[in-house]
């Protein structure tokens, strides 16, 4: 049987399905406005879960009474609840965390603020890996961290087998500065006495000595020109860069939303 009420008001606690939640008080000791329920509960849309998923589960908002939200002074006006769960101050988890375990969709972690890991051990604004399941030894894992260096660089590596130039990606014409461009080559068999012998055209031409049929592996690197220079060193806080922050993302900062609007 189910009752229609207009409000409800409790003014001690809402107990709701079997248990005894004790870290939530009994007698003189409960602690007031404290609620238990014993689940699963489902918040937002009706239909967003076909099935229970977990013991509560948060859908979005799936109310018109709601208003678009905004607040005074804010930093942005988001669009009308554009979020299923927003939590002010600091949030734990103990336990595994899966993103999109089960509808695989939507984005993955986007954070404001640094990413910690390892029990606090690892800031990921201090540097960027990826750690996986091993895949040569059971029981290991393999982390790797990325390459970082003073300058927005891309790089192309490969082998060149019989030719006499590496042909660089064509989307290399608009990406790199071409006056950067900086070529290794480590030859293969025989040290055939390798010279970069020009770069244009979107290539490298080679030559070996007295014509040698050439074989090597090449690598590539050049600073990309569709951005504003790095400034590497700069006196005072983040806060304080000296270049355009419109053009930096990095972990730990989040520029978007460093102006109002």
């Amino acid at each position: 049987m189910a009752f229609l009420f207009d409000d409800i008001a409790c003014g001690s606690q809402i107990f709701c399905g079997a248990g005894s939640p004790i870290c939530l008080g009994i007698g003189e000791a409960k602690i007031r406005g404290s609620v238990f329920v014993e689940g699963p509960q489902l918040i937002g849309r009706a239909t967003e879960f076909p099935w229970v998923a977990g013991t509560v589960m948060i859908a979005p908002l799936n109310n018109p009474d709601a208003p678009e939200p905004f607040v005074p002074g804010a930093l942005c006006r988001p669009a009308a609840n554009p979020f299923s769960l927003i939590v002010s101050g600091n949030a734990g988890v103990i336990g595994r965390m899966d993103v999109d375990e089960l509808l695989q969709c939507g984005d993955d972690i986007v954070a404001v603020g640094n990413v910690m890991s390892q029990c606090g051990g690892h800031v990921l604004s201090a540097k960027k890996d990826f750690d996986i399941p091993h895949p040569t030894k059971d029981g290991w894992r393999l982390t790797h961290a990325c390459v970082e260096g003073p300058e927005a660089a891309v790089y192309v590596r490969g082998r060149v087998r019989n030719k006499k130039e590496i042909d660089l990606p064509d989307y290399w014409r608009k990406l790199i500065d071409p006056e950067s461009i900086t070529v290794s080559l480590t030859p293969i068999g025989s040290h055939q006495n390798l010279i970069v012998k020009r770069i244009g055209d979107n290539k490298i031409y080679l030559q070996s000595n007295g014509g040698l049929p050439i074989d090597c592996f090449y690598h590539v690197f050049a600073e990309r020109i569709d951005t504003e220079k790095l400034i590497p060193e700069y006196p005072g806080t983040i806060e304080d860069y000296p270049g355009d922050n419109s053009q930096r993302s990095i972990v730990g900062y989040h520029y978007d939303v460093k102006e109002d609007v």
